[in-house]
């Protein structure tokens, strides 16, 4: 580096060409000033970013989660009775069509929803846990320059889906799945959803309502290992040596709903078993191990994959509109809701 004209009062700074290597190309893992550090805060989850805020995780995934659930209970209506239908009433079609039809002669379309109330009410803080925890975990697991591997993905979702299953799911699930099961029989005894919670805790105790325990927990805990390990996976891929690179709402979507359809194949019959083990007659089994093996020995293997079609289409569509309404609601929290 050479400086001239020292007695002019102004100092011109000539670097050399050597000079300039170690200046030009400081790391940014922070996201410092410079485009590097403002698209690192933006950028999608899988590659180099910003952790999201616990809370902004917590609010977009429980409004995620109402709006999912009103949209597709339905399919998980029919999927439930298709898991139940013959130990409620052998004679009966099991068809989807049938028992569509059906429920829509018998207690109208609003019959479909018949339910909805319990998952409602718990679909909210459910998907809020899960989002929330899963943020909180792969915050811990990303390396320096933000990123999160596909197996630390895997594993994150492994502990979402087992607190969302523990605090929310096991509940939620018996008292959807007896509110079902009760539509189906000629008498039906609950009278609506907080009546049937009285009734369940009546009989049962609050230990009542963690039947199938877990079921649940492998079913969650599976569940989730797999969406979220297939939808990092997707976005790992997409975005390639490009963690910057923007992921629309229509990929997004497809992402999610690949990640659905991946999660139904994968565990289906735990969650067969923990239908079975959630109805009205669960005394039937001793434990989660004894159903698997009834299930298995009188009605066969093709059984743990009842409800697979209603079950996948439901799934599919959940997972999609969750993940896409959880990164626009976060999109937008993070231009409202600032902080360090």
């Amino acid at each position: 580096m050479s400086i001239t004209e020292p007695g002019s009062g102004q100092c011109s700074i000539r670097p050399r060409m050597g000079d300039l290597q170690p200046v030009r190309a400081p790391a940014e893992p922070g996201g410092g000033q410079g485009q590097g550090g403002h698209l690192a805060a933006a950028a999608p989850a899988g590659g180099t970013r910003k952790p999201t805020h616990l809370g902004k995780a917590i609010l977009a995934g429980g409004i995620a989660g109402g709006i999912e659930i009103c949209i597709t209970f339905p399919t998980e209506y029919v999927k439930t009775q298709l898991q139940l239908l013959d130990r409620v009433n052998p004679s009966r079609s099991s068809g989807i069509g049938d028992i569509v039809s059906r429920t829509i002669r018998d207690h109208g379309v609003k019959g479909l929803y018949r339910g909805l109330s319990s998952l409602l009410y718990f679909s909210i803080p459910k998907t809020a846990v899960r989002f929330g925890t899963f943020e909180f975990l792969s915050n811990l697991s990303r390396d320096a320059s933000g990123k999160l591997s596909n197996t630390q993905s895997m594993m994150c979702g492994l502990g979402a889906g087992v607190m969302e299953a523990v605090v929310i799911v096991c509940p939620m699930e018996t008292i959807k799945v007896k509110f079902i099961h009760d539509q189906s029989l000629s008498k039906p005894k609950y009278r609506g959803f907080f009546h049937g919670v009285r009734e369940i805790i009546l009989e049962k105790g609050l230990r009542g309502t963690y039947q199938g325990l877990s079921a649940t927990i492998l079913k969650q805990g599976t569940n989730q290992a797999i969406r979220f390990f297939v939808m990092t996976s997707l976005r790992n891929w997409y975005t390639g040596d490009d963690p910057h690179k923007t992921i629309n709402m229509l990929v997004t979507a497809i992402f999610g709903a690949s990640a659905g359809a991946a999660s139904v194949f994968g565990n289906t019959p735990l969650d067969v078993v923990k239908t079975r083990m959630q109805s009205l007659e669960s005394h039937k089994y001793r434990n989660t191990l004894d159903c698997a093996i009834q299930i298995l020995k009188h009605e066969g293997l093709s059984a743990f994959y009842k409800g697979t079609v209603p079950r996948l289409g439901r799934v599919c569509l959940d997972v999609a509109i969750t993940f896409t309404i959880y990164e626009e609601v976060v999109r937008i929290l993070n231009k409202v809701w600032k902080h360090d």
